[in-house]
């Protein structure tokens, strides 16, 4: 007689399968982690929101400036 009988400490059907999920989702965590951590270091040379004159294509295009302002602003970026 087998003491623990058809569902035994075996790694046969069901138990195989957990594990084998268990540990894929246990790397894919890892993996999603360090990408989240070390795609935070490649944006620092770069500023967020954009070149100057990108900002002040936006500044214009929202209305904050005007035409004249956004040429003399433009003309002295460019120098």
């Amino acid at each position: 007689m087998h003491m623990f009988g058809d569902y035994g400490m075996g790694f046969g059907g069901v138990g195989m399968i957990m594990m084998v999920l268990f540990w894929a989702v246990i790397i894919v965590v890892i993996i999603f982690l360090i990408k989240m951590l070390a795609g935070k270091d490649h944006g620092r040379d770069q500023p967020e929101s954009g070149s100057a004159l990108d900002i002040l294509k936006k500044r214009y295009a929202n209305g904050e400036i005007d035409a004249a302002e956004y040429e003399r602003i433009r003309k002295e970026l460019l120098k």
